[in-house]
């Protein structure tokens, strides 16, 4: 494929001004492997929007939406390390395989809500994972933001309401190909069963699983309900984090004003994805509900029985994910920061 930031015509080498003119022309390919209706598109768009015209047109973007490019999260970070893509976006699952920590995002009940997840991604934590991407790359891909992909993971499934993690015991729940998924339905005592997204309508249609933890805009989109899913449990237990990837060598060729210009375009970015999920379910729940779906919301009481059940998961990533207890305590100390300053926020505007 063709280096995606291209330098305008050969013969601008002739020019008096070289460097200047090799710095006019930059164009961004950018995939995500979804479609038209989710948050990844949502934030592309208003990525190209802004960096187009922030850059006052020196900056084209590419949308690839789908596998025009790349068709699973190992090939598309192949194609950021080689710079014949520039940006992807992946959930942590699909770039575990080449940086296992970044799953600490899926570690169950850490967040508790909107508010912190969204401060905790914007702040140093993200710098932090960079720095270790960066490292382990050998300085080719490149962290630049984390949004949302979908809301929070809850649990549901086609057989019973769950109140507690005994509700789960027994069920066959579908994760993804990786193995903090599967640590975490086993320890709420669920038979875990790694499948890939597309054979996971059919396989709760024929009873291969009894149950997932998805997202409510993913449930509805996918058309889960129709294949017997009509209990969902809304513990929240993990942020849905969107990793936006960017080779790190194309992101360094262009000028510090255009860099920056990209920096705010993926800020902007960001904040789509952080709200197009909240629009979003709205309709879905409606819609869940209207089909006859049962919807449980756990007391405070019953949430921290998840959060206990799902305890040993904490260990286990420490002990065998490499860079995980250090990514987790990373986690751990934004989550109190962000938390502390949300209480003082809460102290001046309630009073």
């Amino acid at each position: 494929m063709l280096k995606q930031f291209t330098k305008v015509a050969a013969t601008a080498a002739l020019l008096a001004t070289p460097l200047a003119a090799w710095a006019q022309d930059f164009t961004i390919r950018a995939t995500a492997n979804s479609n038209e209706d989710d948050e990844d598109y949502d934030g592309l768009v208003v990525f190209k929007n802004y960096v187009e015209a922030a850059s006052n047109g020196r900056i084209a973007v590419e949308m690839f939406i789908g596998t025009q490019l790349c068709a699973t999260g190992a090939e598309c970070l192949e194609g950021v390390a080689e710079g014949s893509i520039d940006v992807y976006i992946s959930t942590s699952g699909g770039a575990a395989g080449i940086f296992p920590y970044i799953q600490v995002l899926d570690l169950p009940y850490l967040m508790s809500d909107d508010r912190v997840a969204e401060a905790v991604l914007s702040g140093d934590f993200v710098r932090t994972l960079r720095d270790r991407a960066l490292a382990d790359s050998d300085n080719t891909i490149r962290l630049m933001t984390i949004g949302n992909t979908g809301g929070w993971r809850n649990f549901a499934n086609t057989e019973r309401r769950v109140q507690t993690p005994s509700d789960l015991e027994g069920l066959k729940l579908r994760t993804v190909v990786a193995d903090l998924p599967v640590q975490l339905v086993e320890a709420m005592g669920a038979s875990a069963t790694p499948i890939p997204w597309p054979e996971l309508f059919t396989s709760l249609q024929t009873g291969v699983v009894e149950g997932t933890a998805n997202g409510i805009t993913d449930i509805m989109g996918m058309k889960f309900p129709d294949a017997g899913l009509q209990y969902l449990t809304l513990d929240g237990h993990s942020y849905m984090g969107a990793l936006w990837w960017m080779s790190n060598e194309n992101f360094m060729a262009m000028p510090e004003d255009l860099r920056r210009v990209v920096v705010d375009g993926f800020y902007q970015l960001q904040q789509a994805t952080f709200a197009s999920p909240k629009r979003k379910s709205i309709q879905a729940y409606e819609d869940f509900v209207a089909g006859g779906g049962d919807i449980y919301v756990p007391t405070m009481e019953e949430k921290a029985a998840f959060a206990e059940a799902a305890a040993p998961v904490y260990d286990w990533f420490r002990e065998n994910v490499d860079g995980g207890s250090e990514m987790l305590d990373a986690l751990i100390a934004a989550v109190a920061e962000v938390e502390a300053d949300l209480a003082a926020d809460y102290s001046s505007d309630l009073n």
